[in-house]
């Protein structure tokens, strides 16, 4: 995977610098990586002969689709990779999770503050993917959302948060709370009374890069009902009003708008409004189950990053302008 995704920064430099007539400032900016690593790229991408007089994409990327929903949808950044299965949901989350984790080990974080989002499979796989990270200096990993579903998959996402933090070299910053609480005062309570946990909200308004799951509006196995989350009819309501996607728990209609159930109040995480100011907001799902959600999320803007499968991509691109 490593020799892969190096080969799709070489490609996507080259494709940015000679074709589009991007300086290596914006390049370095967009990609956020420097201006060094830029320039290293595109030597690269001479020496791997990428770059002859025109640029050729090595067999098995996907540079055309990466940029087509790029310009079509306002992303920074996206990054597709072709499943070995179109049928295969944990062999997908694999690949979404390494490269994003490819993606992550790439951005500079010295002094950033990195939210994560561990109850999403691939952001799970994420933190254990055989992927060189770059230990840095005062990184804050910070839990976008509370506690949901069963113990064994709380200590689950716990191990993932502290894992990515030892990785790279950071501080971690847990919400140990439970991620869906029953009223506005119970959430008050639960967030003022420890006080790791107001550390860790306050971050939530400080975000350099968010690093988010997306979800249907429905429960995904494994998990239940009222556990830590939310009951079957709430989540009935926020569908009757046209939610067909959440991220950390928010939810959105087909457009991207969010979707008021009366819900917001409950989750104890960050907000929509939160997430839109983080300074890089890196989306990863895909596969056909959750098509109608990842559209949601890129029509509103909600991530300048995504992370998908060529599946996905080239639904994204087939949809009416």
């Amino acid at each position: 995977m490593a020799g892969v995704e190096h080969l799709r920064m070489m490609t996507k430099v080259a494709r940015l610098y000679h074709l589009r007539g991007f300086r290596q400032t914006e390049i370095a900016s967009r990609l956020g990586v420097s201006q060094a690593r830029v320039s290293r790229l595109l030597r690269a991408a001479e020496e791997a002969q990428i770059v002859r007089t025109v640029v050729a994409v090595p067999a098995g990327l996907h540079a055309d689709l990466e940029e087509s929903l790029e310009v079509r949808y306002g992303l920074q950044q996206a990054h597709v990779v072709e499943p070995l299965d179109d049928g295969d949901e944990v062999g997908l989350t694999a690949d979404l999770g390494a490269a994003a984790a490819h993606l992550l080990a790439s951005l500079p974080l010295d002094g950033r503050t990195v939210g994560y989002t561990p109850w999403s499979r691939s952001l799970r796989v994420l933190a254990g993917a055989d992927v060189p990270y770059r230990t840095g200096r005062d990184i804050r990993i910070v839990e976008m959302i509370g506690d949901v579903g069963a113990p064994a998959l709380q200590h689950e996402a716990t191990r993932a948060t502290q894992l990515l933090a030892d990785r790279l070299g950071a501080v971690p910053l847990f919400l140990r709370v439970p991620g869906v609480v029953s009223s506005r005062a119970v959430r008050k309570a639960v967030t003022e009374h420890d006080a790791h946990t107001r550390q860790a909200m306050r971050q939530l308004d400080h975000l350099d890069v968010a690093l988010t799951g997306i979800g249907q509006c429905g429960l995904e196995p494994p998990l239940t009902a009222g556990d830590n989350f939310f009951d079957e009819d709430q989540l009935a309501s926020a569908r009757a009003l046209g939610a067909v996607a959440q991220m950390n728990l928010r939810f959105l209609d087909a457009a991207g708008r969010p979707v008021d159930a009366g819900l917001d109040a409950l989750v104890v995480g960050v907000s929509l409004a939160q997430l839109r100011r983080a300074g890089r907001r890196i989306g990863v799902a895909g596969g056909g189950r959750k098509y109608e959600a990842v559209r949601a999320v890129v029509r509103g803007g909600w991530i300048d990053t995504l992370v998908t499968d060529a599946g996905t991509a080239e639904r994204l691109l087939a949809e009416p302008a």
